[in-house]
């Protein structure tokens, strides 16, 4: 039997003269390379996610969100777009039953729920929710701003994370009534800025990362009660350094290793990628290296699946950076030179789609 193909697809800005919003890459994870092979027309494409069945890809545009479906090669072709009602959205996730798409709204903070259909086609705005309050950073305009959007690995609820008022909502997803029922809100500190929420595979801890604070808090989630329950164990700042509440700094990206034993994160400002050894058992982290990524402003970074090296995206250099990372020496070595693109936004890479 052949080994797994895998294709890179790296969500851009199109401000520019381009309108090729989503490249393809074919991954060479030996080498731990990527080669562009295709790209396709999609606006402003800030994030990007595959359906549980790996045939889909949907992505964020201006108008909405797109679907288009992966060929046996993994290139793309789009299906059809929904309109959410909203300004353009930041952060998408499926449910783990592939029926529901999750759309977080940064700039108009709302949660939005998109049908979608056994053949790929996105279907109706099954709901919509806009988050109120008043956060405390005057340059966030004291409102609500929704980055990111993720079910618990349960998939009894729905965890939306709001940058702007320094919480994380979670919800209940009725699916007889296809509606949020706002279940209990998860608050974080003042002015911490919280980005994005990852769960362990188990299903057992949860890691949020914070903006302004530059901290990653880890928690044990439960979700066997009647009302799910996050108990903080640890924080952990982001950068080494012992300024590391410098305001030039925000974290930005965050990525758990394959095999669930290292989490990655990105440090915009300083330019830096961490590494955290995960202990399995109780969930806690250990800093392994805090090092620079050879490029300006890291969105997004991703793990090759066989978690032996990494790639950035870094937006404002306009360049994806590949390292080979050295688990016994805790280094990064980097792999080439860097690949030019505009304005990268988020990494996504897949199997290419099985006969």
């Amino acid at each position: 039997m052949s080994e797994k193909k895998y294709v890179a697809y790296v969500g851009t800005y199109t401000h520019g003269a381009s309108r090729q919003g989503i490249h393809v890459y074919d991954v060479d994870v030996e080498n731990g390379t990527l080669t562009e092979r295709s790209s396709v027309e999609v606006s402003n494409a800030s994030h990007m996610a595959v359906s549980k069945n790996g045939k889909y890809l949907y992505s964020i545009e201006d108008e909405g969100v797109a679907v288009f479906e992966r060929d046996k090669n993994g290139d793309l072709s789009r299906i059809n777009s929904v309109n959410i009602d909203g300004m353009r959205g930041c952060f998408l996730s499926t449910d783990v039953d592939g029926k529901y798409l999750y759309v977080a709204g940064y700039h108009d903070g709302k949660v939005t729920v998109v049908h979608t259909h056994k053949d790929g086609r996105l279907g109706s705005l099954m709901d919509g929710v806009f988050h109120t309050g008043l956060g405390s950073v005057a340059e966030r305009n004291f409102r609500p701003h929704v980055n990111c959007v993720r079910p618990t690995p349960d998939n009894k609820y729905l965890c939306a994370v709001d940058n702007g008022i320094d919480q994380v909502k979670i919800y209940r997803v009725n699916k007889l009534r296809n509606k949020l029922e706002l279940v209990d809100i998860l608050r974080c500190p003042r002015e911490s800025g919280p980005r994005i929420i990852r769960f362990s595979d188990d299903g057992k801890f949860a890691y949020i990362l914070f903006e302004l604070s530059n901290e990653i808090r880890a928690y044990k989630y439960d979700g066997s009660g009647k009302v799910p329950t996050f108990e903080l164990i640890q924080t952990i700042e982001t950068s080494a350094k012992k300024d590391v509440h410098d305001t030039h700094n925000a974290a930005s990206g965050l990525s758990l290793a394959n095999d669930g034993k290292h989490l990655f994160c990105t440090t915009a400002g300083e330019d830096t990628v961490s590494m955290f050894e995960r202990d399995e058992e109780t969930g806690m982290l250990t800093r392994k290296f805090t090092l620079p990524i050879s490029g300006e402003y890291p969105k997004d970074l991703v793990l090759l699946p066989d978690d032996k090296h990494l790639v950035l995206a870094n937006h404002v250099s306009n360049t994806l950076t590949t390292f080979t990372v050295d688990y016994e020496k805790n280094i990064i070595v980097m792999n080439g030179k860097p690949i030019k693109i505009t304005e990268p936004n988020c990494i996504r890479i897949w199997p290419v789609p099985e006969e």
